[in-house]
């Protein structure tokens, strides 16, 4: 598979919840990922507790291809599910990567559903097979999962066990869990990914994004708290703030930029407004005489809006975007490649032709796609094209899920400003500044990670995480001995 938008950031994953006085939980869960989608195409799943029993089903593709008409008939009922969609930060692409995961170990059934990626998985893994465990997929989400049962083990609850795994695995987490009686939510003591919780009657819900709430007609209640751990059961919800630590923060400003929905609401922010504001410094930032602003859809848009009131200069479409088409698409031939923007994306002539046109986009990776997205609108007659991308350039890989991995293939880190607005053929390039990507939030205590752009990482790193990281060769050995680098060492 080849993606359409082949140099931009690919999307996080997508949980959620449901503990249910009624039995239907599976329509619920399958609502919830659908309002998910834009978060991970590549596999979804569903388990359900039915009566202490934990089953479920998985696959890859889109949750309308996963579960069709017969698949959900055929699923049981219960007072309880979890359900994931997902976009392989860690782990390739496989059935066996799907998740939730279900686990069955000496103390019962649990699923788990992960959103985010640890920094010292892979040194846990290893420790984890020395002492006998087993592992069958490729993810880190397994080895949260061998974490927690290990603590289990030792523990009286399985809150309990997760609070005390908390305290050896490292990095982005925002998990859903779900025990035989109990429906759990945790998010990481940084807070680096989104993780909320609704109500709807007496049926409570966690989700990713409070999108996903308004999409089963739940209340939002709250946002999970950095390493907050809630439990839901018979008796209501309660939580567990051991891990909750005070200081400074993380909470990945890309998702502002370009991966939640803008209709969701995180942390008390909105994503929209966030991306208005984001438009309105671009336009501050970067001023250049044009006569229309577009945007190149979908999350360009809502900066396109924000540049033009700012600026003044008119907004119009400029694109518009084959609905139909997927995320993906199979090109088994060189002429094929080269218009496959063209399937997804189409001009509208009117808009540009003869115009100085003021392109916004979210990011910039390698710059393949702003290229060819510049290439259509000379085509269509545009007079000169400046772009404005609403985050700044990105320079240092991530290491807490976005799907960034070295400095090889990033423009930015190899090229000016100035070089990469001849390569990719523009007559000026802006980037929105570190300081004001820093602002977007309508809460302003909410603190951002924004390490991909300065190389201060919140938390001890790896030297090197290769994107597949447990996938060896036999007789091969993964070199753990690499030194962590620390935010000041940058």
């Amino acid at each position: 598979m080849y993606h359409l938008l082949d140099d931009k950031l690919h999307e996080e994953c997508g949980v959620f919840g449901v503990r249910s006085t009624g039995s239907d939980v599976a329509s619920i869960v399958y609502t919830g990922l659908y309002a998910l989608q834009h978060r991970g195409q590549e596999s979804c799943g569903i388990a359900i507790n039915d009566d202490g029993v934990i089953t479920g089903h998985k696959g890859l593709g889109l949750v309308s291809e996963v579960f069709s008409k017969d698949v959900l008939e055929k699923l049981p009922g219960g007072n309880m599910a979890i359900g994931h969609c997902r976009y392989s930060t860690t782990g390739g692409l496989s059935v066996e990567n799907a998740q939730p995961l279900v686990i069955r170990h000496i103390k019962g059934t649990m699923a788990i559903a992960h959103n985010g990626n640890l920094t010292n998985a892979a040194k846990l893994k290893e420790e984890l097979e020395l002492t006998g465990a087993i592992f069958h997929t490729t993810s880190d989400t397994e080895v949260i999962a061998h974490t927690i049962i290990r603590e289990r083990l030792a523990s009286d609850s399985i809150e309990e066990a997760i609070s005390r795994a908390m305290t050896k695995i490292q990095g982005a987490y925002s998990l859903v869990i779900m025990s035989p009686k109990k429906l759990i939510a945790v998010r990481d003591p940084l807070g680096f990914r989104p993780l909320c919780i609704g109500k709807a009657g007496e049926d409570y819900i966690v989700a990713s994004e409070s999108c996903a709430l308004d999409s089963v007609g739940a209340a939002f209640i709250r946002d999970v708290k950095p390493g907050e751990i809630v439990i839901i059961d018979e008796e209501g919800m309660r939580s567990i703030e051991d891990n909750c630590k005070p200081g400074k923060k993380s909470f990945c400003v890309f998702e502002f930029i370009y991966f939640a929905r803008p209709d969701s609401v995180i942390d008390g922010s909105c994503v929209h407004t966030a991306r208005l504001r984001a438009g309105a410094f671009l336009a501050l930032e970067h001023p250049v005489q044009a006569d229309v602003v577009i945007g190149v859809p979908d999350s360009g848009i809502d900066a396109a809006l924000g540049y033009s009131k700012q600026s003044g200069i008119p907004y119009d479409v400029g694109f518009i975007k084959n609905k139909y088409i997927g995320r993906t698409f199979i090109e088994p031939f060189q002429p094929q490649r080269e218009s496959t923007l063209r399937i997804k994306l189409n001009t509208i002539s009117s808009t540009v032709r003869g115009k100085r046109v003021i392109l916004i986009d979210d990011s910039i990776v390698r710059g393949t796609t702003s290229k060819r997205i510049v290439r259509l609108l000379r085509e269509a007659g545009a007079k000169e094209v400046h772009m404005r991308v609403s985050s700044p350039p990105f320079l240092y890989p991530c290491f807490f899920g976005t799907d960034i991995r070295s400095k090889e293939h990033l423009i930015a880190a190899n090229h000016t400003v100035e070089e990469i607005a001849e390569i990719i053929g523009v007559d000026s390039l802006g980037f929105l500044g570190v300081e004001n990507v820093t602002k977007l939030a309508d809460n302003p205590s909410l603190e951002f990670c924004t390490s991909c752009f300065t190389g201060r990482y919140p938390i001890e790193v790896p030297e090197i995480m290769p994107k597949e990281k447990y996938e060896f060769k036999i007789g091969e050995n993964l070199d753990l001995s690499q030194e962590p680098v620390r935010m000041e060492d940058k």
